[in-house]
């Protein structure tokens, strides 16, 4: 493996930014047999680049490929672990259907044919809804996304926006001081979700029913709202990757989503080649 691949890095809190880093053996020394591991990926920024708009992102032939045949040789326990709704990420994947966490943990589908287990996470408010989404008329470039369980404003395209957008949020919070809401930073999007769930929660509930139970699992995610993931892995005796940044508590990093995708693709070759020997 190179050195773009995934770089060593302590299971160690303390870790800080300029550690030293190198190379990682190849996955088949890292993570266990695929018959007792269970493969959890965020999708935006972790298996797919980033895209102007959240329309634009592109799922590369050969990562289709490549989640099916994890899915199979995993006896089906891969989850796609999300902050989009379950309807968004098929769409993105289509054909291929997942199982997946979508919502930041509001819904869930364990299996790719059966229908979504409610989270019990409530929508927004519409009246708040309504006011945070005026919030995108501040700036052209502006994006908004609303997700159902939360919403989500998109700046990538308008990057001068983003104080502007944090002050306004920042005022109905303050005006609200009641409401169960929880403010998500993200890369160029401020996203704000019913509060009492969270990928972490989404994951616990995954993690208790079959065919994930009782398996170890492996998360790769990029952005902060994968970090309460983060912090259960050990939970697990699992692992957890950062992709972008050296993330607190995390067993490795990667730099990009292309790193991500080759990384899987060899652990695939690995477990094979496993277990032909």
């Amino acid at each position: 493996m190179t050195k773009h691949d995934v770089a060593e890095m302590p299971l160690d809190d303390d870790i800080t930014p300029d550690a030293t880093t190198g190379s990682v053996p190849a996955p088949a020394s890292l993570i266990p047999p695929l018959d007792r591991t269970a493969v959890l990926l965020d999708i935006d920024g972790t298996l797919l680049d980033l895209a102007p708009t959240p329309r634009e992102v592109w799922v590369p032939p050969e990562l289709a490929t490549t989640l099916r045949q994890l899915h199979e040789r995993t006896g089906g326990a891969l989850a796609l672990v999300s902050g989009r709704s379950l309807n968004d990420i098929d769409l993105i994947f289509a054909p291929e259907v997942f199982p997946a966490i979508g919502g930041h943990g509001a819904e869930m589908r364990l299996q790719p044919d059966s229908e979504a287990v409610a989270a019990h996470a409530p929508p927004l408010d519409k009246e708040l809804k309504r006011r945070l989404a005026a919030i995108a008329k501040l700036s052209p470039g502006i994006l908004l996304e609303d997700k159902g369980y939360s919403l989500a404003l998109h700046y990538r395209l308008a990057p001068q926006a983003e104080k502007a957008i944090y002050e306004a949020v920042s005022l109905i919070r303050a005006e609200l001081p009641n409401a169960p809401i929880e403010v998500l930073p993200g890369k160029s999007v401020c996203e704000i979700k019913h509060s009492g769930f969270t990928k972490a929660t989404g994951v616990l509930e995954l993690m208790t029913h079959e065919p994930f139970r009782g398996r170890r699992p492996f998360f790769i995610g990029d952005d902060v709202t994968d970090e309460t993931v983060f912090a259960i892995m050990p939970d697990y005796e699992g692992l957890a990757f950062s992709v972008g940044r050296r993330a607190t508590g995390v067993a490795g990093h990667f730099d990009g989503p292309s790193d991500v995708r080759a990384f899987l693709a060899r652990l695939l070759e690995d477990d094979r080649d496993a277990s032909l020997s």
